[in-house]
């Protein structure tokens, strides 16, 4: 009788006792080793690349243009990168008494980002030359907003339009190319969006979006209050599973690393005021307690003023960008754009309703937080409107004609955009890329470097801006080179002027000082008892130097202008 079983199955019936040998096992399935994977992920993502990579090139282009000469060097910009500078030296903190203004973490990163040049040549180490260092954090913020726009699934070109309206703005342009805390901290917030934001959903990318929150409030702690909008995209981008332990791990990690900050007041013995030393919360105190500048909408206001600055370089970024934010949380519930977008346009919302607190205080450079988060709900609006147009109640079989109607419309809608942007943003870059408007910055910097014997004998009272000039010049830091402001607010540059103004030689008047020397007594009475010896520039922008005699030297002044 032929057996029917299988050959194998015949084997282990003719040989019984036998151990019945195992099948053999089936083949492996083939693994993509990762420098494939990786070459296919380039390859599906190339487009992405060439649009990102053609938009960083003209990010970096118009703002590195011209990026020394324009816009006027400011003190806080001076401030921040001698601070900067005496981290890089060793000597502490900051180039005076350190005393918690803000926390340290903004111009170490500023001292990271100089190092460098600053190395190469020692000199450069001045306000104009050191904005080069701010193309770093520009690029990286303009390359974040396009990722973070792809994963809040704009489409490519939405969100290569974020990415333009953000690093292209004439607003943008000018505030990006100065060497600003809140520059470095969008950087940092962007990250954590996106890391909130990944498609993946890994908890380490939820750890790392708590400690780049953390990082970008260290850099400038009013990022504290966009971090809900944070922790509502990390909500709905995770994984219902581990929801509870993406947020948890966080928040925890944010927390963590923010306390580090009170931590280090703690141990250096100034968290708390006390006799013959700084503190943590005499510095909080001094923020929260500066004179308001007004309701933002009085038009007596110093908001209001400062709004109106924002506006004159650009209304398309703030305005539209505040009007697509709220259409955006109105409609979240029907719009599948509009559920995506829920953070960044919950970041729009929370840093307007602080700026709209009445008797705040609102700096110049309040809007740079929410500059991405306008640029990405304007796309996003913008993305909203196109597919409206073109999708939303197309039916099957639809006549061709009404299908290019629509195209038509669209493309109407894009140029009437265009012919309404372009131009205005066109004046406003051409400005930022032509104006030199340091000039007179660089001629009196030259003018001490040169005119003036004995540097080092001399004491110059200066503004934050120009004291970096003068310290390369050879004047002592701290000593012969003043911060104007600490000849009458610090003990320990005070007790070395014992004379008051008298131990002045020079006083630099630029419009810093001259608008400030009201409310500072030595500063006052120095620029009082001087008269010019250069001037340089013309109108309230000019900066003087004024050479310091005595109140019984009665020779009359000598113009010097240049």
């Amino acid at each position: 009788m032929t057996s029917t079983l299988p050959a194998a199955t015949a084997t282990e019936v003719v040989a019984p006792g036998r151990a019945v040998p195992e099948p053999p096992a089936p083949p492996a399935p083939r693994r993509t080793v990762p420098p494939l994977r990786l070459r296919l992920r380039l390859r599906s993502s190339r487009p992405d690349l060439l649009l990102c990579g053609a938009l960083l090139l003209a990010v970096l282009v118009v703002q590195g243009w011209n990026i020394a000469a324009y816009p006027a060097l400011s003190d806080d910009e001076g401030t921040y990168l001698a601070q900067a500078w005496a981290v890089q030296e060793g000597r502490g903190l900051a180039h005076y008494t350190y005393w918690y203004d803000h926390p340290p973490l903004g111009w170490i990163q500023i001292a990271l980002l100089t190092r460098v040049p600053s190395w190469l040549s020692p000199g450069a180490m001045t306000v104009g030359a050191m904005r080069s260092a701010m193309l770093v954090v520009s690029g990286a913020g303009a390359v974040l907003v396009y990722v973070l726009g792809r994963r809040l699934s704009l489409p490519r070109w939405a969100a290569g339009l974020g990415m333009a309206l953000f690093g292209l703005s004439p607003l943008a342009v000018v505030l990006q190319r100065e060497i600003f805390l809140d520059n470095i901290a969008v950087m940092w917030l962007l990250l954590a969006f996106c890391l909130a934001a990944s498609p993946s959903r890994h908890l380490w990318h939820h750890f790392g979006a708590g400690l780049a929150a953390a990082a970008g409030v260290l850099t400038k702690e009013t990022m504290l209050v966009v971090l809900p909008a944070l922790f509502v995209t990390m909500w709905r981008h995770s994984h219902h599973d581990t929801r509870k332990f993406a947020l948890t791990g966080a928040v925890t990690a944010c927390a963590l690393i923010g306390f580090s900050y009170p931590l280090f007041a703690l141990l250096k013995g100034e968290l708390l005021p006390g006799s013959g030393h700084v503190s943590l919360w005499d510095g909080i105190t001094y923020q929260m307690s500066r004179p308001g500048s007004g309701f933002l909408l009085a038009p007596s206001s110093g908001s209001y003023g400062v709004l109106h600055s924002w506006l004159y370089y650009d209304r398309v970024l703030p305005l539209g960008g505040l009007a697509g934010a709220l259409l955006l949380l109105v409609t979240r519930r029907r719009s599948v754009t509009a559920r995506a977008l829920t953070g960044p346009a919950l970041v729009v919302a929370v840093l307007t309703a602080v700026a709209l607190r009445p008797g705040g205080y609102l700096p110049a450079m309040y809007v740079i937080g929410a500059l991405p988060f306008l640029a990405l709900v304007l796309a996003g609006g913008a993305a909203s409107v196109t597919h409206a147009v073109l999708r939303r109640g197309r039916r099957p079989g639809e006549r061709r004609l009404l299908t290019g109607g629509r195209f038509a419309l669209a493309a109407v809608l894009a140029l009437a955009a265009g012919a309404y942007v372009v131009p205005r943003w066109y004046d406003g870059d051409r400005t930022a890329l032509t104006t030199d408007a340091n000039k007179p910055y660089r001629q009196a910097a030259a003018w001490l470097g040169t005119e003036v014997e004995h540097p080092e004998r001399k004491r110059v009272l200066v503004d934050d801006a120009l004291w970096l000039d003068l310290v390369h010049a050879g004047y002592r830091p701290g000593l012969g080179a003043i911060w104007f402001y600490k000849a009458d607010l610090d003990p320990a540059v005070t007790k070395t002027m014992p004379r008051g103004w008298r131990d002045v030689d020079y006083v630099v008047a630029s419009p810093t000082v001259r608008r400030d020397a009201r409310d500072l007594p030595n500063v006052r009475a120095a620029i009082r008892h001087s008269r010019p010896v250069a001037v340089f520039g013309t109108g309230e922008d000019r900066v003087e130097i004024r050479r310091v005699r005595p109140a019984t030297d009665r020779q009359a002044p000598v113009g010097g202008t240049r």
